[in-house]
């Protein structure tokens, strides 16, 4: 945690003002029971009515006063915790969106999530109970039992057996509950992974009549996490009794010895009901201990995970701070023995190729057999683990990320669009475009007919994920997305999966048409796709099969033909 306190830096003076006006409210429940026995020892039994007046109103003002500085307290705590907090959640953030796919790929979305909300809440929650309670706790105990001793040192020792054995039982339960926190915080990332899976791919669980299966999955490990919860509940049960009891016990032994002292004319009435007071506040700041060690504990496994993810750095890094410019005398694109794999076994093995300026190139092959993971490395989304790539005369390695994603534009697999309009959506291409590029945009990708069908035009909203758009809807839109921003690479990776062939057709026709001097890479496993392309590269298995047009890998890829024959007939393929 002590590396998370960087955070509270800007918050100096409510870390002071409030420990310290929950320290004066210490102060005052201390005086409270001494006043308490003047007011039976002195004025109730002389029956001085004007004297416990006079005594009622200082422990109002006493009172008064505490509660204005509890107040204070709450507030300084609220400020720091709540201000803290969202510090740390901000660069939370942050670093996330630094970390490459890799990184974001080994920790999980459903755990990034948990520990952004749950983690950082159980964080903030400990630094208010920082302010609040962890100088009052201990120094009502420690005041209690000083107080206790300036009364009475013979019945002082009942406090010296009690406090101990009190302590004890706490050390003894949360010694033992302990564990189970950070196996809950486990427990929750489960059920989050769990419950993000579920309602992410409700249709698709309905589709299959999965529903009692996701359901029991959910169910276990909904009671697992029940279960934990359970046991620190019948653990933590056990406090309240045990320690009522002791200090119970150790009332009754200061009113049974106490009052054999009255009796005696050694003690007043007044410093019984005192002692029993400071016991009494001895028990309640014992059990608030106990809690801050439960909420410090949670704390701490929760700030571990923060660290987790502070921590990690991103394994790929921008080249530089200033704009590579790109070369004109040689091929736009050049891999030079490229391999890579997912810290496993390569799905791409020793790759070498070069792609002109303003030529498509069809990326084909079946599935597994790399394609998305090669367009992947252009932009860098992950860093080649053998070879170099080449991007206008420089390793794409040399180049500042935001001017590389910004040569680039990548339409994924999965099309996803944001809450807001159809135009804002757009925007994220390229911020200032005009409504002439946003149409051409629109036009191009086949999706300006639907779009000016709606009653808004590119002011309809857009529902979270596009989810009110159908699955070419959305194609279409993310593929105008990234025409908007006019890059000269545009990389459509399977992203026309969901259009019809004729859609398809004069989606590919258009681009050709519109985007003058780009260089367009079309990742798909349809041969139509990729037929007409100046170049297809043919995967199997990460290995290159062939390379050319498709007149040539016709009569010279056996892969290719293979893949042709499958899908189209003899006449079609020209075979």
């Amino acid at each position: 945690m002590r590396k998370l306190l960087k955070y509270l830096k800007g918050y100096k003076l409510q870390l002071t003002i409030g420990p310290a006006c929950k320290l004066l409210e210490a102060i005052f429940e201390l005086i409270v029971p001494l006043v308490m026995a003047d007011i039976i020892d002195v004025g109730v039994a002389s029956g001085d009515t004007g004297y416990v007046i006079r005594q009622g109103g200082v422990m109002i003002l006493l009172g008064a006063v505490g509660l204005c500085s509890a107040l204070v307290c709450q507030k300084s705590a609220s400020i720091a915790s709540q201000g803290s907090g969202t510090k740390l959640r901000n660069e939370l953030f942050r670093h996330i969106n630094t970390l490459s796919h890799a990184e974001i790929d080994k920790i999980g979305t459903p755990s990034l999530i948990t520990r952004m909300t749950n983690d950082i809440n159980q964080l903030q929650y400990a630094v208010a109970m920082l302010i609040r309670l962890v100088i009052r706790a201990p120094f009502l105990v420690i005041g209690a039992m000083i107080m206790a001793f300036s009364i009475n040192l013979q019945l002082s020792l009942i406090f010296l057996i009690a406090s101990p054995a009190v302590a004890l039982v706490l050390y003894l339960i949360m010694s033992r509950s302990v564990p189970f926190f950070k196996l809950i915080q486990k427990r929750l990332d489960r059920l989050s992974l769990i419950s993000r899976e579920g309602l992410s791919g409700a249709r698709v669980i309905r589709a299959f009549c999965k529903e009692d299966k996701e359901n029991a999955k959910f169910y276990k490990a909904n009671d697992e996490l029940a279960s934990t919860a359970q046991s620190v509940g019948l653990l933590s049960a056990a406090l309240s009794p045990l320690t009522y009891a002791i200090t119970n016990l150790a009332i009754v032994a200061i009113v049974w010895f106490g009052g054999a002292q009255v009796n005696s004319g050694d003690m007043q009435t007044g410093e019984i009901i005192a002692l029993v007071n400071y016991m009494t506040q001895i028990l309640l700041a014992m059990v608030v201990v106990a809690n801050l060690v439960v909420t410090f504990t949670k704390a701490s496994a929760s700030a571990a995970r923060v660290n987790e993810v502070l921590e990690t750095k991103p394994s790929i890094t921008s080249g530089s701070n200033t704009e590579v410019a790109l070369r004109e005398d040689c091929p736009i694109i050049e891999f030079k023995n490229v391999s890579f794999g997912y810290g496993g076994e390569y799905v791409l093995k020793n790759l070498s190729f070069s792609i002109q300026k303003g030529e498509t190139i069809g990326i084909i092959g079946t599935t597994g057999s790399g394609k998305s993971s090669l367009v992947s490395l252009i932009p860098r989304y992950y860093d080649a683990d053998e070879g170099e790539i080449i991007l206008g005369g420089e390793n794409v390695k040399a180049y500042p990320l935001h001017q590389l994603r910004k040569l680039c534009s990548v339409v994924m697999q999965k099309s996803v669009l944001f809450s807001g309009t159809i135009k804002s959506n757009l925007l994220w291409g390229k911020r200032g475009a005009t409504d002439e590029e946003i149409t051409l945009a629109l036009k191009t990708a086949q999706a300006l007919e639907f779009v000016e069908k709606l009653p808004l035009g590119v002011d309809t909203p857009v529902a979270q994920g596009g989810k009110n758009f159908s699955g070419g809807q959305r194609q279409r839109l993310s593929i105008a997305r990234a025409l908007v921003a006019g890059s000269p690479i545009l990389i459509l990776d399977d992203s026309a999966s969901a259009l019809d062939f004729a859609t398809d057709s004069a989606l590919r026709r258009a681009i050709r048409e519109n985007t003058e001097n780009a260089t367009v890479f079309i990742v798909s496993q349809r041969v139509a796709s990729v037929m007409d392309a100046d170049e297809i590269i043919v995967l199997k298995d990460g290995v290159m099969e062939g390379l050319g047009s498709h007149s040539e890998l016709i009569k010279n890829c056996s892969e290719y033909r293979e893949i042709c024959l499958s899908q189209l007939s003899r006449e079609e393929v020209g075979a």
